[in-house]
């Protein structure tokens, strides 16, 4: 009878958990990353890794998401730094250099009759004009009118954040258009006898601050083609990491300052089982500024589950003795 009485306790809990609608996703990485520097400046090696776990629970029409992020374990740099891989004490510290995980988005998500609601924080994303953002206190609201999609944004920064927007399709082509407190942003994009064509506008208030992406993208034969060019005015700065570069502040890779465009061309195809890429980025229009870089790029999937990619680049920085060549070496698993 005891026996029988634990079998029931243990499936109840077993049919409570299968009902409950939560999932678990993530990803995490592994890099290694040599970069021999031009000049007298010292190589450097370093290991860093990075995770990343997302949390969904769902009720009807509502879910709760929370974002979880942490890594950026650096280790020696072969310069003569100390190594930060050593505990604080043998009692279960942590290791130096280690940062805990961090709650990046937290937000719910419901409809209230046929408006979506969410509100929270939670990550703009990045695209080839800006870098993204993160606010706590953000709401929206969207819905569809007409065959139009409608919606009103804010956050706790005030009304200068309010931004207002509608996208819908017209005769084949995608656009949509945010009016900003401050300015706009308009996108557009179609496909043309197999070419893909896609237009982006940042535009400011603030004189000579406009950005603008033009892309093209397309197949010859197995190789696929992307060109894509991103244009500043002299008081707008280029950002946000995307297939061009990762040029957001604060970064060890390329910072840009106003006035710079960027212009790139990518060429991807299969082999042996390989993605096999190659980027030609170009930056230039600032007086003693410029600086391209050539971008060697081979993915291939492991019968492990995981993905390693190997990426060399190498980086002309014109005129001064900031000429790189970086061998990254990264392992990479999504669940």
């Amino acid at each position: 009878m005891k026996k029988q009485i634990v079998a029931a306790a243990v499936a109840a809990t077993m049919s409570s958990v299968a009902l409950a609608d939560i999932s678990i996703t993530g990803a995490a990485k592994v890099n290694y990353t040599n970069i021999d520097n031009a000049g007298s400046t010292p190589d450097t090696n370093k290991f860093t890794q990075e995770m990343d776990l997302k949390v969904k629970g769902k009720s009807g029409d509502t879910e709760v998401v929370m974002n979880f992020g942490g890594g950026a374990l650096d280790g020696d740099t072969n310069d003569g730094t100390a190594n930060t891989f050593t505990k604080a004490d043998d009692t279960g510290g942590e290791m130096s250099g280690v940062n805990n995980m961090n709650v990046e988005d937290a937000y719910v998500k419901t409809k209230i009759s046929d408006v979506t609601i969410q509100a929270g924080t939670w990550d703009s994303g990045n695209n080839e004009l800006r870098a993204s953002a993160r606010k706590a206190g953000k709401f929206k609201a969207s819905t569809s009118v007409a065959g139009m999609d409608v919606s009103m944004s804010s956050s706790s920064a005030g009304a200068s954040a309010e931004e207002y927007g509608v996208a819908t399709s017209l005769g084949g082509v995608n656009v949509a258009y945010t009016k900003k407190i401050a300015g706009e942003s308009v996108k557009a994009s179609t496909t043309l006898g197999g070419v893909g064509i896609k237009y982006h506008l940042e535009g400011s208030d603030t004189a000579n601050s406009d950005r603008n992406y033009v892309e093209l993208s397309g197949k010859i034969g197995d190789v696929s083609v992307k060109v894509g060019k991103a244009t500043a005015d002299s008081s707008a700065t280029i950002e946000g990491d995307s297939w061009m570069g990762d040029f957001e502040a604060q970064t060890d890779a390329y910072d840009l300052s106003a006035g710079q465009d960027v212009q790139a061309i990518e060429l991807s195809t299969s082999m042996a089982g390989n993605k096999v890429t190659f980027r030609n980025v170009q930056i230039d229009d600032v007086t003693n500024a410029d600086m391209d870089f050539n971008k060697f790029i081979v993915t291939r999937p492991l019968a492990s589950g995981a993905t390693f990619e190997l990426t060399y680049t190498a980086l002309d920085d014109y005129g001064t003795s900031n000429d790189t060549d970086t061998l990254d070496l990264e392992l990479a698993v999504s669940f």
